[in-house]
């Protein structure tokens, strides 16, 4: 297990690297210019050059490259363009916020939509199981702004119960937290059925009812253990993408996540936050990757990882 963990970790630095790669020449082929965003219309040309010579955007593309790539090993991930502060400084502040949102709407789609697709499965084709492939369709088709601009329409204008907008762990966080989980909840819910459905048409689902066992125990104790691999997967991949994916929500709800971060980065054309952002979403798909892959053995005792 130790050299397969090892291994895993090793394969995802080439991984890292070409995303890294990629990222900072796309943002030097955009157009725009970090020095006149800075300065403004207005900036004469002495002044950009000299701007652009403390950003150290007058060197090679290729010294940038290697310098950022040195400073990363170190942890140093550089100084913000914009805010001259430390982009881990800055990531670190706004990386807890989005944690608290993306967990609070990982557990929300979890707390639902396993149940969810538990009852649809057993309920096949009964009013249950069409109303949650409804609205596993629904939460997959509708748009996360066009849901975030109803949530704050609908609670936050019309009928004034929660804020619409700011930063806080009490009821700031319910609508941010409940348009974030729709899309998951869905996925969660159409994974759970489906992979559950599978399970009960197993042989030895039929030998337990046969031996006069009662649903509920058949369910908990034989078919959804068998059925939780593809939902773990899920949830892995999924938790990363929330942690990374909360963008919109983010920036419609004033949300001072990494999301929010990323997008003023962008358009500030603020190089060493983005790339460091970049990283970050890198280790973080990587690091749940692994940990999702060490969990199987453990809800599946027939998965080993050997060391040969």
């Amino acid at each position: 297990m130790l050299r397969y963990t090892i291994s895993r970790a090793l394969q995802f630095i080439p991984t890292i690297l070409g995303i890294y790669a990629l990222t900072f020449f796309i943002m030097r082929i955009l157009p725009g210019d970090p020095a006149q965003v800075i300065l403004g219309d207005r900036a004469t040309p002495e002044n950009l050059d000299n701007l652009r010579r403390v950003m150290h955007l007058d060197q090679p593309l290729l010294n940038q490259f290697t310098d950022f790539l040195l400073g990363a090993v170190r942890g140093d991930l550089g100084q913000s363009l914009v805010t001259k502060q430390p982009v881990s400084t800055m990531i670190g502040t706004a990386l807890g916020p989005t944690v608290v949102l993306a967990s609070c709407a990982m557990l929300i789609a979890v707390c639902v939509g396993v149940p969810l697709g538990i009852l649809s499965a057993v309920r096949k084709d009964s009013i249950w199981d069409n109303a949650a492939r409804l609205l596993s369709l629904a939460g997959v088709s509708i748009p996360v702004f066009w849901l975030g601009l109803q949530f704050q329409i609908i609670f936050g204008l019309q009928l004034s119960l929660l804020p619409i907008s700011g930063a806080g762990y009490d009821e700031h966080l319910v609508l941010p937290a409940v348009c974030a989980s729709l899309g998951m909840l869905a996925l969660l819910t159409r994974i759970t059925r489906s992979s559950l459905l599978e399970v009960l048409n197993q042989d030895y689902i039929r030998t337990a009812y046969g031996k006069g066992l009662k649903q509920r125990r058949v369910i908990g104790r034989h078919a959804l253990g068998n059925a939780i691999l593809p939902v773990v997967t899920l949830w892995g991949t999924g938790f990363a993408g929330l942690l990374s994916g909360t963008i919109l929500v983010e920036v419609i709800f004033s949300w001072p996540g990494i999301g929010r971060l990323l997008v003023q980065a962008i358009s500030t054309r603020d190089y060493p936050t983005v790339q460091g952002l970049v990283v970050t979403f890198a280790l973080i798909y990587a690091g749940l990757n692994l940990f999702v892959d060490l969990l199987y053995p453990i809800l599946d005792p027939r998965i080993r990882y050997t060391d040969d």
